[in-house]
């Protein structure tokens, strides 16, 4: 059995279009289109990042909306996009790195496991988990300087007062942001956060792309038994579901898969954005540990303070999932070279 079938079936009711691996993608398309799409998404996405990080670097709980409250009423809309030009800029190329690891390791990995003799569904969870893992290590060498630079930017002006460990410098823009940063702290401080963000995001993926799998596979079950319920006739011949009901399926598997990710990770995402935003001695110059972190947050609020910030976090991470993964899969059929298969 080849990962790289056409079409598939995931029960003796529904036919499903199959998995379209890279070799079956026109490469140019799937970056250009990918970059267009997925700035798109970020966009939408982008203030409920700005609440999840300023309720993680807040010294007491405060809910999501009087976080959202605060922050429009002194410093206006417009702080709800605090650090997005940088963070889209990050996005394009550490997306690419993503979606390139991604379909890579996948397509490798799901034909070695078939070979090995695993049976198609184990295959396609080891590949898509394997996948998951590669692509976000890939994606940090990007993404880790761009979240320390779009983070600063995002708290700035927030915790001056309040936190005393939040940083002294004010920045203009990314580009300020980033030359001080780099000279203050050298090479380290645009990385401060790599190693928890490799085990914060790393993992994640792993569990969510894995829990995609096997979510999109029951979720097809049961809308399999629900249309053979419905369609008397379709005991000798497969039923194929319209783009809409693949689309919601897709979403559906994908918000849960997100939510579960969230609420295991919550901890060391918490962990990560206080290292990348904080700053730890009086003169600045050398940011917290792990553990007086952690310490600092169990001081402030006992072991639940690692999980300030879960509600948009949470909610972004289920509304990213359903929006990417059908942006992505939306993508992928777009920029497949034969698209006579896709029927």
């Amino acid at each position: 059995m080849s990962m790289r079938m056409a079409e598939e079936e995931s029960s003796e009711e529904v036919h499903v279009p199959g998995e379209i691996d890279w070799q079956m993608l026109d490469k140019s398309k799937f970056f250009f289109l990918g970059a267009a799409l997925f700035s798109g998404v970020s966009a939408t996405l982008y203030p409920v990042v700005v609440l999840k990080t300023r309720q993680q670097v807040a010294q007491s709980q405060v809910s999501c909306i009087n976080t959202a409250f605060s922050l429009i009423k002194g410093e206006g809309f417009r702080a709800l996009y605090r650090g997005f030009g940088t963070s889209l800029m990050g996005t394009i190329p550490a997306r690419a790195l993503y979606m390139a690891a991604l379909e890579v390791t996948k397509s490798n990995v799901g034909t070695a496991t078939v070979r090995f003799g695993l049976g198609e569904p184990t295959a396609s969870a080891v590949a898509n988990a394997a996948a998951g893992l590669s692509a976000a290590m890939a994606a940090q060498l990007v993404w880790t300087p761009v979240d320390v630079v779009s983070q600063r930017l995002m708290v700035q002006g927030c915790c001056d007062s309040k936190n005393p460990k939040a940083s002294a410098f004010r920045y203009i823009n990314g580009i300020d942001a980033f030359r001080k940063i780099l000279s203050n702290d050298g090479l380290r401080g645009l990385y401060r956060g790599f190693g928890i963000s490799i085990l914060t995001y790393a993992p994640s993926n792993a569990v969510w792309w894995a829990s995609y799998s096997v979510a999109q596979r029951m979720v097809w079950g049961g809308v399999g038994y629900y249309l053979s319920k419905g369609n008397d006739n379709a005991t000798n011949s497969a039923l194929r579901p319209d783009t809409k009901t693949m689309m919601a399926v897709q979403g559906v598997s994908a918000a849960v898969a997100g939510g579960m990710s969230a609420l295991i990770t919550m901890p060391l995402d918490t962990i990560k954005t206080r290292l990348q935003v904080l700053d730890g001695d009086e003169n600045g110059r050398r940011g917290p540990t792990i553990m007086q972190t952690v310490r600092s947050l169990v001081r402030e609020g006992g072991w639940m303070a690692c999980y300030r910030g879960l509600g948009p976090r949470w909610a972004s991470m289920s509304m990213s999932a359903t929006t990417m993964i059908t942006t992505y899969e939306f993508l992928k059929r777009l920029s497949a070279k034969n698209q006579e298969v896709l029927t």
